[in-house]
């Protein structure tokens, strides 16, 4: 007798290879398995209600993108593991038709509604057009251009706006992972009815892509200036089967914590990972459990955390690194000494990730240095600017633009002024700069001793060869 989730297991691995024979991409049937726990931990742990056992509550999740329903599957099982009692009605939506067809055999085998688990092109063709969820879930294809469904998606964007799902803005054609992100936002339950939370497995791409005023530029702004971000976590490389890129996951909410509004957590989970007994495809790194159970106890806590590594006076390290967060005592660096801090997990304000573009402009001069005037309209008697002079300021939203371009730009070209209706608000998340920690190289004299030392070393056996 082989359980379901086995069966899962075995099934993944089929159409892995198959899809590597045919040259596919695998990422339309798979999410590694601790990836989807790690994104279900995520998904319900601030919802006491739901996982208190004995609670006889009743909830909706739903997957655009359900492949084979592993995720799903999942979730249904976290959840009768803490509260056997609650109840997980299953709703998705799958291209694929074998993958539909396995998808909806599993959800009859669970007992689920069947006619929830809906054929077709989620972005061109909802199949739960009039749905709202409690919990959603999705490992979108990422890297993968909307040029298919281009014609329907723009003209629901141009036509509907706001009332439809891509209001925000669209992404460029090459990519349309982030069209799912809005299609989620879109199928939020409104937070006075019990509001909803998601996780969404995303490529770098939309965490920095596109400047002020772009579609993935004023997608961002929409999720943070509405504050329903609440967490981005940075995933280790090599864990998928068809790629070994930087992956994230999102959880975004409308129904924050008190604690968490205005906020975003940023985990850096990319160091918590064990090398795989043999590889499958590009997955060589898997997350153990240990790891998803810290990682789930960071954004829990809502926290900052990090990495302290204790180094004796002569610079080699005293035990292991210790995962050390607010609530924790740190250690202390012996005499001679020193600790290295590394950062894990990180919480910023929403506006921290703005910023407002600047056009800066500077006088077009005549042959004689003097500078051009306008003479008509608006422009009359007004200074006109020299396009090859033009340039550009990000200036952080949590800085006044007056004082920034006074000590920024004015020093410089001091007949420099800003272009008020070219200025734009931009959103940016950049994840590895919020956890880079730079270390001074070594002094000159002593990578000078060091050379020093290799060459004599190499002189004396060349002279020992020579004897």
């Amino acid at each position: 007798m082989v359980d379901n989730a086995s069966m899962g297991l075995v099934f993944e691995e089929l159409i892995r290879k198959f899809a590597e024979i045919s040259n596919e991409t695998a990422c339309e049937h798979l999410t590694p398995r601790e990836v989807i726990r790690l994104m279900v931990n995520l998904l319900f742990i601030e919802d006491d209600d739901v996982l208190t056992p004995g609670n006889a509550v009743v909830r909706t999740i739903y997957d655009p993108t359900a492949g084979t329903g592993g995720m799903l599957s999942v979730a249904s099982e976290h959840l009768q593991q803490h509260n056997p009692q609650a109840r997980l009605t299953m709703y998705g939506q799958e291209l694929n038709d074998e993958s539909y067809a396995i998808c909806k055999a599993d959800m009859l085998i669970k007992g689920q509604d069947v006619a929830n688990i809906v054929a077709g092109n989620t972005l061109s063709d909802d199949g739960h057009a009039r749905r709202k969820f409690d919990y959603m879930l999705s490992n979108p294809p990422f890297g993968v251009e909307w040029k298919k469904v281009e014609k329907a998606v723009r003209q629901e964007h141009e036509q509907k706006g706001f009332d439809g799902r891509f209001g925000p803005g669209l992404p460029r054609v090459s990519d349309g992972s982030m069209l799912f992100l809005m299609h989620l936002l879109s199928k939020m339950r409104p937070a006075q009815d019990g509001g909803s939370r998601f996780g969404i497995v995303l490529n770098g791409s939309p965490l920095f892509t596109g400047g002020a005023g772009s579609g993935e530029s004023e997608i961002r702004r929409y999720v943070l200036e509405n504050d329903l971000v609440e967490a981005i976590i940075g995933l280790p490389t090599d864990m998928f089967y068809n790629t070994g890129i930087a992956t994230y996951v999102w959880i975004l909410s409308n129904r924050k914590p008190a604690a968490r509004r205005g906020y975003v957590q940023l985990i850096d989970a990319s160091g918590f990972w064990q090398k795989m007994r043999k590889s499958l495809g590009s997955k060589r790194k898997e997350m153990s459990d240990a790891h998803i159970a810290t990682v789930t106890r960071l954004f829990g806590d809502f926290t900052e955390a990090e990495w302290i590594t204790v180094f004796d006076a002569a610079g080699q390290p005293v035990g292991e690194p210790r995962l050390v967060t607010e609530s924790d005592t740190p250690p202390t660096a012996p005499e001679g000494g020193r600790l290295k801090r590394v950062p894990v997990a990180r919480i910023f304000r929403n506006e921290e990730f703005g910023y407002t573009t600047l056009t800066v402009e500077r006088p077009l001069r005549d042959e004689a240095g003097n500078a051009v005037l306008g003479l008509k309209g608006k422009q009359k008697g007004k200074p006109q600017p020299d396009s090859a002079l033009r340039d550009t300021e990000n200036v952080p939203l949590t800085e006044d633009i007056g004082e920034y371009f006074r000590r920024e730009v004015l020093p410089h070209a001091p007949d420099a002024w800003i272009d008020e209706d070219k200025s734009k608000v931009g959103y940016e998340i950049p994840f590895n700069r919020h956890f880079y920690i730079f270390e001074p190289p070594r002094s000159l004299r002593a990578i000078d001793e060091e050379l020093k030392a290799v060459s004599a070393n190499i002189m004396r056996m060349l002279g020992e060869l020579a004897e």
